[in-house]
Order: C-alpha cells, then sequence, then structure tokens
C-alpha cells in the first residue's frame, strides 16, 4: 500500500468479505486509507481481506457484525472509533438478494430483505455520522442495483429496498450537507462475482437485454466509483446515483 488520495482517512465497508465489498476495501486501502472490514458470518473471508491489507502494508481491522441488528452495529462502529479515533468514509455494502415470484413471497422474506440494504443503511448512517461531524465531514456512499430502475421480475422486494436505500441518500445528502457529509449511491449492473445460492442465478431480464459494452462489469471498476464518490474530486457530489451498467439502463 502506498501513500495515496485516502491517506489519514478512516473508511468502513460493509459487506466486504468477497465481491464488490472485497474489491471497495482492497481500493481504498491502496490509496491509504485505514479500512474497518466488515462481515456478518464469514469471519474466514473477513480475516483473509484484512491479511491482503495488512500484508501490502496498509492498514484494517476485522469487524463482525450483522448491519440490520442496531446493538451490533453500534458495537462495531465504537470498536473502529476506539481503535482510529473517527471515520471518513462508510460504504453501506452489505445486502441479501433472493428470488421469489411476488405471489409466492413471504411478509417474513420482504422483511429479510429491506432489513438489510435499507434499515441497515439507516441504522448504520445513525451509528456512523455522530462520529464523522467532529471529523469536517465525510463520505457515506451505499450500493443500490441497476433491477429498481429498470423492473425486474421476482425481486420486488430487492428493488423496493434499493429504491428506498436511494431516497434516504438524497434525503440525507440534504439534511446532512450542512456538517459536509456527501451522501451518494451507486448502482451497479451485471457484475463478474460469485453469487451466493440464494441470490439465484442473474435475473433474465438483464442477460436478455443485453449490455451495450459487451461484458459484465469488474469489481473493480464499481470500487472506482466509490472511490470517486469518496474522495476529493467529487466533494461536490452528493444526493446523487451512479450508474456504472455498461449501457443498460439505456436500452
Amino acid at each position: 500500500m502506498s501513500a495515496g488520495e485516502f491517506t489519514g482517512q478512516v473508511a468502513l465497508v460493509t459487506g466486504a468479505g468477497k465481491n464488490i465489498g472485497r474489491a471497495i476495501a482492497l481500493d481504498l486501502a491502496a490509496r491509504g486509507a485505514t479500512v474497518v472490514v466488515n462481515g456478518r458470518a464469514d469471519r474466514a473471508a473477513v480475516d483473509a481481506v484484512v491479511g491482503e491489507i495488512t500484508a501490502g502494508g496498509g492498514k484494517a481491522l476485522a469487524a463482525m457484525g450483522d448491519v440490520s441488528d442496531e446493538g451490533a452495529t453500534a458495537r462495531m462502529v465504537a470498536e473502529a472509533v476506539a481503535a482510529f479515533g473517527g471515520l471518513d468514509i462508510v460504504v453501506s455494502n452489505a445486502g441479501l438478494r433472493r428470488q421469489t415470484p411476488f405471489l409466492e413471497m413471504s411478509l417474513a422474506e420482504w422483511r429479510e430483505i429491506l432489513s438489510v440494504a435499507l434499515d441497515g443503511a439507516f441504522i448504520l448512517a445513525r451509528a456512523v455520522v455522530p462520529h464523522m461531524i467532529p471529523r469536517g465531514g465525510g463520505s457515506f456512499v451505499a450500493l443500490s442495483g441497476i433491477s429498481t430502475h429498470v423492473g425486474t421480475p421476482n425481486r420486488c422486494h430487492v428493488s423496493a429496498s434499493k429504491a428506498g436505500l436511494e431516497g434516504l441518500m438524497r434525503a440525507l445528502a440534504i439534511e446532512l450537507a450542512p456538517h459536509r457529509i456527501t451522501c451518494n449511491c451507486v448502482a451497479p449492473g451485471a457484475v463478474d462475482t460469485v453469487r451466493g445460492a440464494s441470490a439465484g442465478a442473474l435475473p433474465s431480464g438483464l442477460v436478455e437485454k443485453g449490455v451495450p459494452l459487451g461484458r459484465k462489469a469488474r469489481v473493480e471498476e464499481i470500487a472506482a466509483a466509490v472511490r470517486y464518490l469518496a474522495g476529493p474530486d467529487g466533494r461536490y457530489v452528493t444526493g446523487q446515483t451512479l450508474h456504472v451498467n455498461g449501457g443498460v439502463f439505456l436500452t
């Protein structure tokens, strides 16, 4: 790891044990940030990311906790602040994906999905913002997705959670602007990741439309979008959703 645009800053990335979250954590660390790597259950994956960062000369801390649990999130944030003095960048990446037809979807499943992406972002913001304000501001970036914009069958709960997430970021962007805290979303399209069993196959709507650029995104490209919004060149951008989908949103 070398000195860069995030030297001296502390970043917390949720759901950072693999895929997009891992790429974001590694990217921020590579540019000087001290990174708090969060995961819910897979401690080995989180420890592996921390190991990658420290092996490269960076600083990182594993912080396990379910972001939908207010107490667990508060403990995780307190641990990060105790270790590093505060927080400057927070990336709300944790989320659950399911594919269930609407008429077969239970209220319990609906609430489960919303509890992580939407409730989790609210709980996380409540926990971290008081620690960002004394540092003169910061960046809160949430991971949305294309499904809420194009309409994807069997994922109405995922779409609803991401639509609510974008609304939350727009509202917080205005409310937290006096504290110089920017709040934005990155909305990926199809990304080349290892999908969990519960996520199912890539939704057929995205596959059938095709991607104008002819490929899926690399996780590093999503991390680059987060880096821009969290970095010095993105300080005048707030309340926005940055689409990274190879042109699918236009077709």
